[in-house]
Parts: structure tokens; C-alpha cells; sequence
């Protein structure tokens, strides 16, 4: 066995196959025209990738089951991570490798896996001899996410019209308005590990595995995606002038509301009924990266 072989078997990542039925969702307008600067749709022809370009009002799940349907081995997404979380669900559910290529603001899920936000072109390696390693999946009452799940503060904020232009002012906005005087409360209610009642939550984010706040290599990414684990972060208003935050990891967790709850989801606006049953789903998605890229964590 080669010393490469070895040392990527031993972090987690296989070498594979390249792909014979590859195919792309390119969004050219996610992260600020990104794949479109990139000329990914090109590239990805000249390689041998099938492009599918998704337009405004594109019916995503439609067009991935027509690729899924038409014989695809293994597909990916160039673009931000709501869309890359519906993609991967879809792989996910047949069993077929997901390929991220960043292109999107962020990127936040194709960081964790290793792939630099600067190297969209080099992500289409991925397609071709490649490394590969599964990977945890979330899961709020049957819907999957990559990265998490906020409520409250974020949950509030992805609504706003604002959002994706001025995502850091908007949650200062938002921030205010929940933790700020004569404020709302936020009708959630949660049990920690310790089986402690967190009442009223501002802030509750549920990630799929949980992320590093404390030791980098990278603050706020996540070390490990196949720990089955959900990381879990509450943020309480207090009297004095800080704020009470608590996190903790666990296999499942219930947050009861009284009515509906506004949530992002992957980023992504979306209105979920109550109780939230969140679940890991463990080494339920298979990942493939350039092998420069899975390198990165040899």
C-alpha cells in the first residue's frame, strides 16, 4: 500500500473512481456572480460534467430527480448552502456521492470538508479520481441540514429582505430587537444535557456536529462531520450585561413553542410546527473532494 493511500485511509478519506455520469447544479448568481466570474458551467462541460444552470423560480428537486432518473453516479452543487443542503439530501437518499464546489458567499460547508473557498475550479476535481469519506447528516422533524439550524435571533433574521445583502448588520438588528429592552420573548422552550429548562431562549442553534467555539484549528468551524453528534448553543437574555449563553452535544434534542417557528435552515427561511425534533443521522452522506483538497487533513 503507498504511503498516500495510507495516510488518507487513516484520516477518513478513500481514494475512488472517477465519476462516468457526473452532473452539476450551477446557481451563476450565488455569492455575488461567483460561478458565473469562474465560467464553472464551461469548465464542467470541457471535463465531461453535465451543467445544469438554475435560473430564478428553478425547481431544484425537480431537476435533480430528472438527473438522479437519467443514470447520475454522483452529483454536486456550485452555489450557497441552502442549495447544496437539498442537493445532498437528494444524494443522501440514493446513496450516490455529493460534490461541493464554493461558490456561494461563505462557503461554510465546503470549509469544514476542506476545500478552500478560493479553488471553485480546482472543486470540479472532485468528479474525477478522487477521495471520499461519509458523513453525518441533521435532521429537523424529516428535513436534513449540513451546517444548522438557528432560531430565535437567525431565525428571525434570514426572513429579512436585508438578509442577504447585510447579513452581519441584520443580525445586529435582530440582535437588538430580541435582546434589547421591553423585548419579545421567543416562546421556545428546551432541556439542556444537565437537564436543566432553558425558558424563552433568544438565540437557539442546533448544528450537525458540533463546531469548535472554544479550540480552533478554525473558530466556529466544526472539527469533526462524522462525530454523531448535534452541537447545541442557547443564548438567554440576563439582567446584568451579559448575555447567558450554554453549549452542549447530544443525539437528539426537543424544543417545544406555542405556536410556529420561524427558522434558518442551511441559511434558508423556512416556518417549522412544533415540537422540533431534531436528530442526528450518522454516516448517512457520502462526500468526494479533490485529493488536494482531502488532503488538507492528512
Amino acid at each position: 500500500m503507498s504511503l498516500w493511500l495510507h495516510r488518507s485511509s487513516h484520516s477518513g478519506w478513500l481514494p475512488v473512481d472517477a465519476s462516468r455520469r457526473p452532473v452539476l447544479f450551477v446557481n451563476p448568481t450565488s455569492g455575488g456572480g461567483k460561478a458565473a466570474r469562474a465560467r464553472l458551467a464551461d469548465l464542467a462541460r470541457e471535463r465531461g460534467i453535465e451543467p445544469v444552470t438554475l435560473t430564478r423560480g428553478s425547481d431544484l428537486e425537480g431537476l435533480v430527480g430528472r438527473a438522479l432518473s437519467g443514470g447520475a453516479d454522483a452529483i454536486g452543487v456550485a452555489g450557497g448552502d441552502g442549495s447544496l443542503a437539498r442537493v445532498a439530501a437528494a444524494a443522501s437518499a440514493r446513496g450516490i456521492p455529493f460534490v461541493v464546489v464554493p461558490a456561494g458567499t461563505r462557503n461554510h460547508f465546503a470549509r469544514d470538508v476542506g476545500i478552500p473557498p478560493n479553488d471553485p475550479v480546482g472543486a470540479l476535481d472532485a468528479f474525477g479520481t478522487a477521495l471520499e469519506r461519509t458523513i453525518d447528516l441533521g435532521d429537523v422533524n424529516g428535513r436534513p441540514f449540513l451546517n444548522n439550524v438557528s432560531l430565535g435571533i437567525y431565525g428571525d433574521a434570514v426572513r429579512r429582505a436585508t438578509y442577504r445583502d447585510a447579513k452581519v448588520r441584520t443580525l445586529l438588528e435582530a440582535a437588538e430587537e430580541v435582546l434589547g429592552p421591553g423585548a419579545a420573548v421567543s416562546g421556545m422552550e428546551l432541556a439542556d444535557d444537565r437537564g436543566r429548562k432553558h425558558t424563552q431562549p433568544a438565540v437557539v442553534l442546533v448544528s450537525n456536529n458540533p463546531y469548535a467555539f472554544e479550540r480552533p484549528p478554525v473558530r466556529g468551524a466544526r472539527p469533526a462531520l462524522d462525530s454523531g453528534q448535534l452541537g447545541v448553543m442557547t443564548i438567554e437574555p440576563a439582567a446584568g450585561p451579559a448575555n447567558v449563553a450554554r453549549a452542549w452535544s447530544t443525539r437528539s434534542l426537543c424544543v417545544e413553542a406555542g405556536e410556529d417557528v420561524h427558522a434558518g435552515v442551511d441559511g434558508e427561511a423556512v416556518v417549522l410546527a412544533p415540537p422540533l425534533a431534531f436528530t442526528i443521522r450518522p454516516a448517512r452522506l457520502r462526500v468526494r473532494v479533490a485529493p488536494r483538497h482531502g488532503q488538507r487533513f492528512v
